[in-house]
């Protein structure tokens, strides 16, 4: 078969591996792949051209406007407050309507659920306003007790969202940023989608109020957020940013910062630029320990290696008061899981304020890879304990539903492509 390039106009042709250049996008720099009957692999050019300077405006779909109305969900409340007042409104009647979308356990979806506000200004909304991004499309609860919620979008594509109870008392909702993923990271299941577009603000945001409004009677109060649901939130940077800072308003959600953890494959610049900009928790999927095999499972490693990546983070978190990042390690029998493997992660965040999460290996349909076994994972966690490091086993929650991490998604017919395993791994597992 004749390799051909992805074309940018195709909206439902997704996207591999992009520049991480976010929001802009060339028409001539695209991976292309075979695909045979049996699996994608890349063309004659390198897999580091793959990752090239390809812009993605045409992806960053949404704005403020759903058809000819205004979508509220897409404002921060001091474009809230400007948009009333340009209305004709006063600016308390913009702090009304923020409360009964976003606090008084109201979480209004409709105008008509606007009690106490003013039936001129309830006409105006009615009229000009939208107040929902997303349609529900399913629910469905593993045994353990985690609900994996599906939603449409305007446009027909589908978005997974996580809602994680604990005994605890701790309720975590897992949103997404983006439809798929241009990451192709070779054990996550979103990676296959490639990326279709990114989410709005308002979509983002929106996972998050319809978990309070859906669930909270079920499962208690929606403690936490982690932006580690299909996509790389740092590829959608400005949205990303601007839905957590409207999940921080203390008027509204009203989320501590610290309970709102941006997740990242490691994206350089825009890891930067969001500890400038936000106080918002930052994790990190560090994964392997060499950039050998690290450029195999996160073809991002190829741009910003281990030593930028780690040393971007020594440099940017000495200026961050009681700030620590968190590790995420997803455990890969016989590829990062070696006693080796561990006593190189202590020399590697060292002197990184820092937790680690080991995160056993969810398979999923195609996978390449297999867990870890119980016992060799609290191996490594001894060894990383007895050096000092702060660590924690991440338990897989909700992997009998497709809702554990890395098991998001439903990739189509075009599939991001395998990546050449290095040769010492190829009998592994």
């Amino acid at each position: 078969m004749t390799n051909k390039p992805l074309l940018a106009s195709r909206a439902s042709t997704p996207l591999f591996l992009p520049s991480l250049k976010p929001q802009q996008i060339s028409s001539s720099r695209f991976c292309s792949f075979s695909i045979s009957s049996s699996k994608a692999s890349c063309s004659s050019s390198s897999v580091s051209s793959i990752v090239a300077d390809v812009e993605l405006n045409s992806f960053a779909t949404g704005g403020k406007n759903k058809g000819s109305k205004v979508l509220l969900k897409g404002m921060n409340y001091t474009e809230l407050e400007k948009w009333v007042q340009s209305q004709g409104f006063r600016p308390g009647q913009a702090l009304m309507l923020w409360k009964r979308l976003y606090g008084n356990d109201i979480w209004a979806q409709s105008s008509d659920e606007l009690e106490g506000i003013n039936k001129d200004f309830k006409r105006m909304l009615r009229d000009l306003a939208e107040f929902k991004a997303l349609s529900l499309k399913d629910i469905l609860t593993a045994s353990d007790g985690t609900r994996k919620i599906l939603f449409s979008l305007d446009d027909g594509m589908v978005i997974e969202t996580v809602v994680i109870p604990c005994e605890s008392g701790r309720t975590t909702v897992c949103v997404s940023s983006q439809v798929g993923c241009a990451m192709n990271c070779q054990f996550c299941y979103t990676g296959r989608m490639g990326l279709r577009r990114h989410l709005t603000a308002a979509e983002i945001v929106e996972q998050t109020v319809f978990a309070r409004r859906l669930l909270s009677g079920e499962v208690g109060s929606i403690t936490n957020v982690v932006f580690m649901g299909m996509g790389e939130p740092l590829h959608n940077i400005d949205n990303v940013i601007k839905a957590a800072d409207i999940m921080l308003d203390e008027q509204g959600l009203h989320f501590s910062p610290r309970k709102v953890t941006i997740s990242t494959s490691g994206l350089v610049p825009q890891l930067k630029r969001f500890l400038h900009e936000s106080n918002c928790a930052l994790a990190v999927s560090l994964n392997a320990t060499t950039d050998e095999v690290r450029n195999w499972i996160m073809p991002i490693n190829r741009k910003y290696n281990l030593e930028v990546l780690l040393g971007t983070l020594r440099e940017e978190l000495r200026h961050k008061h009681k700030y620590k990042v968190l590790f995420e390690y997803v455990m890969l029998a016989g590829i990062n899981d070696s006693i080796d493997d561990a006593r190189r992660l202590i020399d590697l965040v060292q002197d990184i304020p820092c937790k680690i999460n080991l995160i056993s290996f969810n398979p999923h349909s195609g996978s390449q890879f297999k867990p870890t076994s119980d016992e060799k994972m609290i191996e490594f966690r001894n060894v990383l304990a007895e050096a000092g490091c702060v660590v924690l086993l991440r338990p897989s929650r909700g992997d009998d539903q497709m809702a554990a991490c890395g098991q998001l998604g439903k990739p189509g017919e075009f599939q991001a492509p395998r990546l050449r395993v290095p040769a010492r791994f190829q009998m592994a597992g």
